[in-house]
């Protein structure tokens, strides 16, 4: 990038609204806009801490804003693994996928998502979000159609863009608009329905009964982004679909292995046909380096942890429903929420970013969601529960919830 195009992108406000651009972000009035829209993100510096809390500036604050659902990511057995991983592997995969990247541990951790999604075959990306981007663009593009509920993950959107297929969107799990649009565009030859199983930002799971239903009627395709879901949802942690009691008619199954699994990675799972397809075209795998060893070593154990211990998630559920009553009893707004994510919901960005500073002061940490990660008017404290929790930390969190509620007035 030449000098004179790096000073048109500080000076531009063509980037996402609310994102400041990477680098720019401590250069006084180029972060202005979005400070003065309390839109203005920083990185905080965050260590592990006892239990389930983290050190944030030598101060320990009660995490109440991760992903780690099941506590995995320090499961001795998932550290043991990576390590022996590490040992014989090395660090690194060293290549793609179809260079020399493909080691015989992956292949093992694909075999094993398969089985646990009940699928014949599954892949492994990088990160969700390269499985999202990859994905689409590979099943449709221009002349088709996908149809994706308004609060679908970012990733989802990004690859519908890629993919140059029209893209519809239906009001939140809205299945007589679904209808509507399955109906109105039943002409297309290609019709992919999209939508995440547990929505990451609501907690609220998607109703893919109905979606399944319609889907075949109009002879569309589905596909479920269930990164919240699996290991947490269904009697066994297998997601969305053993929830529901859904057997077939998902045609395509994203995943990840940096929620509930505690480690790091995305996948897809379904048929030979599918997974064969995108390994030949799926750009984001083919052009990215092969997961490391010691991510999918940890994988693994970390699917043996989910089915040999359900007690982990019973007890996040255990957990989910004791700070859940806490919560509402305090009269707090906790959105469409059914599952381990408690939104807090606030609606002003500036009083949704005071309330979460407040909170950290206070020994929690629980950032504030603004958008555009959330529509406008929809800032809220994101809280999440997770089996390790103790019902001390999860007191801590709900009195700190309590005493900021009612300093700010969000309590009365």
């Amino acid at each position: 990038m030449f000098p004179g195009e790096i000073s048109r992108l500080k000076a531009s406000k063509a980037s996402v609204e609310g994102e400041a651009p990477s680098g720019f972000a401590g250069g006084g009035g180029d972060a202005s806009p979005f400070k003065a829209k309390n839109l203005l993100r920083r990185l905080l510096v965050v260590e592990p801490g006892e239990g389930s809390g983290l050190v944030i500036d030598g101060k320990r604050a009660v995490n109440l804003s991760s992903n780690n659902y099941l506590g995995l990511s320090n499961h001795h057995r998932i550290k043991d693994a990576s390590i022996r991983a590490i040992e014989r592997y090395g660090a690194g995969a060293g290549a793609s996928r179809l260079i020399s990247g493909h080691t015989n541990i992956i292949k093992e951790l694909e075999e094993r998502i398969a089985r646990f999604k009940s699928t014949e075959a599954a892949l492994v990306f990088g990160s969700g979000y390269l499985a999202n981007i990859g994905i689409i663009p590979s099943i449709v593009g221009d002349g088709d159609v996908i149809i994706a509920d308004r609060l679908n993950h970012a990733s989802i959107f990004e690859g519908c863009r890629i993919s140059r297929a029209r893209l519809l969107i239906y009001r939140h799990k809205d299945m007589t608009q679904l209808e509507e649009i399955l109906n109105r565009y039943s002409s297309y030859k290609r019709k992919l329905v999209i939508t995440d199983g547990l929505f990451s930002m609501d907690g609220d799971i998607a109703p893919l009964n109905d979606i399944v239903s319609l889907a075949k009627r109009y002879e569309a395709m589905v596909m479920v982004d269930d990164a919240h879901a699996t290991g947490v949802l269904g009697k066994s942690g297998r997601g969305t679909m053993e929830h529901l009691g859904i057997k077939d008619g998902v045609d395509i199954q994203m995943g990840t292995l940096s929620k509930a699994i505690g480690c790091y990675g995305g996948f897809v799972a379904g048929d030979n046909a599918l997974i064969d397809y995108l390994i030949n075209r799926a750009r984001s795998f083919i052009f990215t380096t092969g997961l490391p060893p010691a991510i999918a070593a940890a994988a693994i154990a970390a699917f043996d942890i989910i089915e040999e211990m359900p007690e982990i998630r019973e007890r996040l559920w255990e957990n989910r429903g004791y700070y859940f009553k806490a919560v509402t009893g305090l009269g707090l707004d906790t959105g469409m929420s059914e599952s381990q994510i408690i939104p807090i919901m606030i609606g002003d960005e500036k009083r949704g970013l005071e309330f979460s500073e407040r909170l950290l002061e206070l020994g929690v940490f629980a950032p504030v969601i603004r958008p555009p990660t959330v529509p406008k008017g929809k800032t809220r404290i994101r809280t999440s529960i997770m089996a390790t929790h103790t019902k001390e930390e999860i007191d801590t969190g709900v009195d700190a919830l309590k005493r900021a509620g009612r300093e700010l007035g969000i309590i009365s």
